[in-house]
């Protein structure tokens, strides 16, 4: 029995210390790709790139969108299987390291690269409270919501806008809106800008507005026919009772159809918390 005893212990040490070990890892580790200079190297994460670090001036890289970059040798001055450099890739929830090994055969070049879940660790970044793939997961679950909010609304030239649902968790604000078009004129849409506005405008003064730039937009629609509905996610914000919240969508001219809705700041402040019904899986 004393025997069996220690030999569990032992399986107990054994299975904890690898994740010890694996903690710390070498380049020799670490996930090979062959790179040469005639061949661009495309790594794609699963969510948005926060931070690339390519430890050697002998590679340059791009970010062309937010979770894409691109690296590749600046020449071919070096020997086959020569490391030329480690690229770190931080995400909002995982880094991953590459060692990049040069090639003279653009044929054994790695051309496209997925980050694979094998080559991902995870680590809390406290500069994200909610991942991308979060916060569109709570906007889907909103779009899709029936809307509580019936008065707060604007007309003009033959088009309604109106706010459907103003939701909040930890430091965001989830604002669900919609447009009607009464007309049968394709609506081209030519920008989509939030702004904090003084609610009263006076002839002797100018007007101070400050622009917002959201976190997310969930609908890149660039034209609608007859309804247009959107959940945009802004940073939580507070501002002073002459100010209001503007949603303003404008059209590309020639017709040039601009209309706007302004949120009062009380409307903000009774914006509900996430119901069970919204955080339930779909």
């Amino acid at each position: 029995m004393r025997t069996m005893k220690i030999f569990r212990i032992a399986a107990l040490l054994f299975a904890a210390f690898p994740t010890v070990m694996s903690a710390q890892q070498t380049f020799q580790e670490m996930e090979q790709l062959t790179v040469n200079e005639n061949v661009t190297t495309v790594i794609t994460a699963s969510e948005p790139i926060r931070l690339v670090d390519i430890s050697t001036d002998k590679v340059v890289g791009d970010k062309p969108i937010e979770n894409v970059i691109r690296v590749k040798p600046k020449d071919g001055e070096h020997e086959d299987g020569e490391i030329v450099a480690i690229v770190t890739v931080v995400t909002e929830r995982f880094r991953s390291q590459y060692a990049l090994i040069y090639t003279s055969r653009m044929e054994e070049a790695v051309s496209d690269k997925e980050v694979q879940l094998n080559e991902r660790t995870a680590f809390h970044n406290p500069a994200v409270s909610m991942s991308t793939e979060e916060i569109v997961h709570y906007a889907r679950r909103i779009w899709n919501s029936p809307a509580k909010y019936r008065n707060v609304k604007t007309k003009r030239h033959h088009m309604v806008m109106r706010l459907n649902n103003v939701y909040t968790v930890g430091e965001y604000f989830f604002i669900d809106f919609s447009v009607e078009n009464k007309t049968n004129l394709r609506f081209d849409i030519d920008e989509l800008r939030f702004k904090l506005d003084d609610k009263k405008l006076s002839k002797a003064t100018n007007a101070q507005t400050l622009d917002i730039q959201p976190v997310l937009v969930l609908d890149k629609s660039k034209n609608f026919k007859h309804g247009y509905r959107n959940v945009v996610v802004l940073k939580k914000m507070t501002f002073p009772n002459d100010k209001v919240l503007t949603i303003e969508l404008s059209e590309i001219q020639v017709s040039g159809r601009t209309i706007s809705m302004t949120i009062d700041y009380e409307d903000i402040l009774a914006a509900d918390s996430f119901s069970t019904l919204l955080l339930k899986e779909e």
